[in-house]
């Protein structure tokens, strides 16, 4: 079975529209199939997104991952920041970019995998990044964000520990101090910052 993180065009497109609530903010994404979490914001990302500190993030910001684009576009419509949207799934780039444009805000939607088109570096990364692809190509998602990183930066993401959360962040300690700000039904929002 392919996954979200995989790039198949040949998944039957059937595009709908979902509303979601997140804070003050009430916004609309066309969703498809192929793409992770269609029918609903995943709990993950709406765990990650409410638990962000809206005060502190500024600058240039990297959604990575992006998926059809909550993470990103939530940031961008709540903050009048520059956003960058990623990920390697050509459907959920095409829906990203019709987000943007639904939810009239603005940011850069394109593909990358992992950080191969990136070229410069950002205040803040922010990811509820693709477990599934397996602990080696999540580590290196995760510790190679430094980086990608401006002095100072901050990567925020979040992980379920039924999905290694606590061997993550121990991993992760080896290259950063690592500060959990959330919690909830078992998802972790953590901040990563270079030592």
């Amino acid at each position: 079975m392919d996954h979200y993180y995989t790039n198949n065009l040949d998944v039957k497109s059937n595009e709908k529209t979902i509303i979601v609530k997140i804070g003050k903010e009430t916004l609309k994404f066309k969703t498809d199939h192929g793409v992770f979490s269609k029918d609903k914001l995943d709990f993950g990302t709406r765990t990650l997104l409410e638990n962000l500190n809206l005060e502190k993030i500024n600058g240039d910001v990297l959604d990575l991952g992006c998926g059809y684009g909550p993470i990103g576009i939530y940031l961008s419509k709540a903050k009048k920041i520059n956003v960058d949207m990623i990920d390697i799934n050509e459907r959920s780039l095409e829906l990203a970019k019709k987000n943007v444009d639904l939810n009239k805000t603005k940011a850069s939607v394109f593909y990358s995998d992992k950080y191969e088109n990136i070229s410069k570096k950002y205040d803040f990364i922010v990811t509820n990044p693709p477990i599934r692809i397996g602990k080696k190509d999540l580590f290196e998602i995760l510790i190679n964000a430094k980086n990608y990183l401006k002095p100072n930066g901050e990567l925020w993401f979040v992980i379920n520990k039924d999905q290694g959360a606590k061997s993550t962040i121990k991993e992760m300690e080896k290259h950063y101090k690592i500060e959990i700000i959330g919690k909830n039904k078992g998802f972790y929002v953590l901040i990563a910052k270079s030592h």
